[in-house]
């Protein structure tokens, strides 16, 4: 079991008030901005009015080198190739670039590698195939930046290549003509957190000689890429990303219409989060499941029937993404499930056969906000074992895997994602090793955390409020969806909606009652009872119906009132140690080893049951006459399952308990649990 410790920061109501004066803005705004840094005057009026797009694109390294050669090419026609990447960032920038230089008459082709049999960036087999066509000149968007030795075979083969990317560069530059890149030490852009289609919008802009006219005609491809590759939502990106929203909005691109009448948001405005949830999965489902190209094609074409038709593959491919998703999830629950052990160690490492590589990152995320816990996916084919892995705030998985980088071929990432290739046979050595860097590393692992906003009545619920958050649009990395606690709620209804798939959840205080949505949870496995005393976190939505706005609550987390969060966390690491049998002192054995009639009166309890849903925090309120405390209420359960008294299977976020037939009396004190805390005591 995991939860997430609610991090309420001080709530700076004088700083705040003074912001709504000078600014003459409503006071929940001032507040709003308040708890994201924007505390002056002048800071409020940028963020909220938009400041202008005023990186000069010529303050990039070789951006002036690029810009001559891609104008030869030009002039001259010799054929040149725009060579993407297969994530949305990759596909817009392709898309973006390729479109410009076609309407300025070059003679270019794109070339977008296939994830699964070519992989990421450059190789020589695509520059093989390009030189066959004739071409003479490549441009990489979102990629190329460590291709070294892929540019220099190019070379041999007489293309020049201009790299535009956003990637961490090597200490090495590749041989490029141009390498663009504002992550170059060398590089003066005011501006460093581009997508890979920020930076080909910089190239076109430069190409172009002018700004204005480029974001008119191409930025909703620019928000599209920036939003789809999660980059940070400040400085000149908020500016593009708002700017492109516009853009998306006018309904210029026939690909965007008919992915938007699948999605079913025709007719409704786009913002931020509607982008994040409903247009950039359905893109990049192309390059999980099929060919980037479906994506690229999409955006490209002028036609309603063909965007139809392509829009309709996209949607296939990502039902498909999803069915796989879904198999995939379960297969790794279901080892998981099997083995405790492999849940209570700090990195879970999980090995499938023949896992789809599209998708395991995915999962691997999935699996990692279920549990709390850096999670790395490993799919073996063809006797080579890859890998995806996501971690949580606070643990460098880069770090982790880098300190394993003996037992791997290949490896890459950063803090919160990395990609690994090794050997099948190396599995078991790699999680043993990666888990003792973070045992050495990180004694106690970070805890993930939701940081709510600040608190609100529930009489604050009301479309104002929908509309003053709509104000700090773009929503995303570095200025996050606001998220808000509602405490202290009584739980008066629990109904199932979406054929039963999600529920909605009527809360009240105050005399004021509340609708609150929970999606992907069914009444079976809702944990909570009527009556009970709760404390929500949400956030605050757009629903719009037949063209009436209102504001929607959905629910990021629940708890009961009471519930003793500390406390909860420690215990819930305590029990991970005890089951990797780490040493105790003997006061500790003592103080987490449950007395008999603690786990007896459990056990009556489940037996009551017979099959029991819910968390730990809800079984200590149904069992606090006498209290019991977390860690020996869960170290209790594990003692019954190891007797083969009841099956437990840990959902993350709740415990599915069933009581199972007994043949004979059981031996609590045989369990290895109950091994391990009595041979600590012994100490």
């Amino acid at each position: 079991m995991r939860i997430k410790r609610w991090v309420i920061p001080p709530l700076e109501k004088e700083l705040a008030a003074q912001l709504s004066e000078e600014c003459e803005i409503n006071p929940f705004l001032a507040l709003l901005l308040v708890t994201r840094g924007i505390a002056d005057a002048e800071s409020a009026a940028e963020f909220l009015l938009g400041g202008d797009i005023q990186d000069d694109p010529y303050s990039f390294a070789d951006m002036d080198i690029a810009v001559e050669r891609i104008q030869r090419a030009i002039d001259s026609r010799e054929l040149t190739a725009v060579y993407g990447d297969y994530d949305v960032d990759g596909v817009t920038a392709t898309v973006l670039l390729y479109s410009y230089l076609r309407e300025k008459g070059a003679d270019v082709i794109y070339y977008i590698p296939e994830r699964e049999c070519e992989g990421y960036g450059l190789n020589r087999q695509s520059i093989d195939y390009l030189h066959q066509q004739g071409v003479k000149l490549i441009i990489t968007v979102d990629n190329g930046i460590s291709a070294i030795d892929e540019i220099d075979y190019a070379a041999e083969k007489g293309i020049d290549v201009v790299v535009t990317d956003h990637h961490q560069p090597p200490e090495k530059l590749p041989n490029a003509l141009a390498v663009v890149n504002p992550k170059r030490l060398d590089c003066e852009s005011q501006f460093k957190e581009y997508a890979g289609v920020g930076v080909a919008f910089k190239l076109v802009c430069a190409l172009e000689g002018d700004t204005d006219t480029v974001i008119e005609k191409y930025g909703d491809l620019v928000a599209l890429g920036t939003l789809g590759d999660v980059m940070l939502l400040k400085g000149e990106n908020r500016t593009l990303v708002r700017e492109g929203l516009k853009v998306l909005n006018n309904n210029l691109r026939p690909g965007i219409n008919a992915l938007r009448k699948l999605a079913g948001i025709e007719n409704k405005y786009i913002d931020s989060i509607t982008t994040v949830f409903s247009l950039v999965p359905r893109l990049n489902a192309a390059g999980r499941m099929d060919t980037p190209d479906l994506a690229a094609r999409l955006l490209l074409t002028n036609q309603d029937i063909v965007a139809e038709t392509l829009a309709s593959e996209l949607q296939e491919c990502n039902v498909k993404r999803k069915e796989v998703e879904d198999k995939i999830l379960e297969d790794a629950s279901r080892q998981i499930q099997s083995d405790p052990g492999l849940l209570a160690a700090r990195v879970l490492v999980i090995e499938g056969q023949d896992w789809h590589p599209g998708v395991i990152g995915i999962i691997a995320a999935k699996i990692a906000d279920r549990y709390g816990k850096p999670c790395i996916l490993l799919s073996t084919k063809d006797g080579e074992t890859k890998g995806s892995g996501r971690s949580i705030k606070g643990f460098s998985l880069y770090e982790a895997v880098s300190a394993c980088s003996d037992l791997l071929l290949r490896f890459g990432g950063h803090d919160q994602a990395a990609g690994i290739t090794l050997s099948p046979g190396k599995v078991g050595e790699f999680r043993e090793r990666i888990n003792r860097f973070a045992a050495e590393k990180y004694p106690v692992m970070p805890v993930p955390e939701i940081r709510i906003d600040f608190k609100i009545r529930p009489s604050q619920v009301d479309i104002e409020k929908l509309n003053l958050i709509s104000a700090l649009e773009p929503l995303g990395t570095g200025n996050p969806q606001p998220v808000f606690g509602l405490f202290g709620m009584r739980l008066d209804n629990i109904m199932p909606i979406g054929q039963g798939r999600h529920l909605r959840l009527s809360v009240s205080r105050d005399n004021v009652r509340l609708s609150v949505c929970r999606y992907n949870a069914t009444c079976e496995t809702f944990p909570f009872e009527c009556g009970q005393i709760v404390n929500l976190v949400v956030t605050m939505e757009r629903n719009e119906y037949r063209g009436v706005v209102t504001p929607s609550l959905q629910l990021k987390d629940i708890r009961l009132a009471d519930v003793q969060q500390e406390e909860l966390i420690l215990a819930l690491d305590t029990y991970d140690k005890i089951m990797r049998l780490e040493d105790l002192s003997s006061s500790e054995a003592a103080l987490y080893k449950p007395e008999r009639p603690e786990i007896e009166r459990i056990y009556r309890f489940l037996r009551s049951k017979r099959k029991w849903v819910g968390n730990l925090e809800q079984l200590a309120y149904l069992l606090q006459q006498p209290a019991i405390s977390y860690i020996r209420l869960f170290v209790s359960l594990e003692v019954l399952r190891q007797a083969g008294l009841i099956s437990m299977i840990d959902r993350g976020d709740l415990l599915e308990v069933s009581v199972l037939p007994v043949k004979e009396k059981a031996d609590l004190n045989k369990t290895p649990i109950m091994q391990h805390l009595n041979s600590c005591l012994l100490k």
